[in-house]
C-alpha cells in the first residue's frame, strides 16, 4: 500500500464503481492512440482505463512510493516517472495525439489544465475529477462569479461539460471539499487571432476583475479608443466570442 502524501495533494479514491465512472469520460478514442492518465497512485483507475480502452495506456506519477507499486503490478504499461508540468508533448508521445485523464492533485490541478492548453495540438479530449470549485470554474459561463482566466482561455479552445458531483466520502484521506468530474472535448477550429495575445489580454482583465475594460486594458490602445459603451464592461461580462473581437480590435490597431 502506499501512504498518502499531503505535500502531493494526494487523495487516493477507494470506491470502484466512481473509478470505473471516471475512467469512462473519454469519448473520442479514435481522435487519439495514447491515453495518458496524470497521478495514477495506486492504478485504482488506471485497471478501468485498459479495461475500457484499446489504446495505449502512459501514466505520470512523481511519487516514487507510488512508481514502485505501479511497477510491480502494471508492468503492461508504460509509466513516466516526472512531474506532468515539466513534460512537454512529444515527450509523453513522440508528436501523436494523447488524451489525458485523471484523479488530478487538488493543489496543482488548474496548472495541469493550463499545461494542456499549452499542448492543445495533441490533446483532442480532456477528463477526470477536479476540486468540484475549480471543475464549475472551467465551466462557468459569462456574469456568473466564477467565471474567469480559467473559463475564458479552456473554452475558446475546447468545449467543456460537468458530469457529475463526488462526496468526499470515497477518498483516503476524505478532502475537505467535494469534486466534481468534467470533460473537455477540442475544438474544431480554434479561435481566428493571435492566441499569445489572447491569452495576454484575458489574464490583464481578470487580474483586476473588478475594473471596466477601459480602466485594464490601457496598455493595448488608447483612451479616445476605448470610449464606447463596450469598455465600460467588466471582464466577467463578456463572452469567449467577445474576447476574441476584442483581441482582434487590438491586432488592428496595432498592424
Amino acid at each position: 500500500m502506499v501512504q498518502p502524501k499531503k505535500h502531493l495533494g494526494q487523495h487516493f479514491l477507494k470506491d470502484e464503481n466512481i473509478a470505473e465512472k471516471i475512467a469512462t469520460t473519454l469519448q473520442k478514442p479514435e481522435e487519439y492512440e495514447t491515453i495518458v492518465e496524470i497521478g495514477p497512485g495506486m492504478g485504482v483507475m488506471t485497471k478501468y482505463l485498459q479495461k475500457n480502452y484499446q489504446q495505449n495506456i502512459k501514466v505520470v506519477e512523481i511519487d516514487n512510493e507510488s512508481v514502485a507499486y505501479l511497477e510491480q503490478h502494471f508492468s503492461d504499461i508504460e509509466i513516466i516517472p516526472k512531474d506532468f508540468l515539466k513534460l512537454n508533448a512529444e515527450t509523453i508521445n513522440t508528436s501523436k495525439a494523447f488524451a489525458v485523464t485523471g484523479n488530478y492533485p487538488y493543489n496543482i490541478s488548474s496548472q495541469i489544465v493550463f499545461k494542456v492548453l499549452e499542448m492543445k495540438a495533441f490533446v483532442p479530449e480532456m477528463s477526470g475529477m477536479f476540486q468540484k470549485e475549480v471543475a464549475e470554474r472551467i465551466c462557468a459561463g459569462p456574469g456568473s462569479k466564477t467565471y474567469g482566466i480559467l473559463s475564458v482561455l479552456t473554452q475558446a479552445f475546447y468545449d467543456v461539460e460537468y458530469l457529475f458531483t463526488v462526496s468526499e466520502n470515497v477518498f483516503n484521506p476524505p478532502p475537505k471539499v467535494k469534486s466534481g468530474v468534467m470533460r473537455m472535448t477540442r475544438k474544431a477550429v480554434f479561435p481566428d487571432c493571435d492566441h499569445k495575445l489572447f491569452f495576454q489580454v484575458v489574464k490583464t482583465a481578470f487580474n483586476q476583475r473588478r475594473k471596466m475594460l477601459r480602466g485594464t486594458l490601457k496598455q493595448f490602445l488608447p483612451k479616445e479608443e476605448m470610449q464606447t459603451d463596450f469598455f465600460a464592461n467588466r471582464p466577467e461580462q463578456l463572452s469567449v466570442e467577445e474576447f476574441i473581437q476584442l483581441v482582434n480590435t487590438i491586432e488592428n490597431h496595432e498592424a
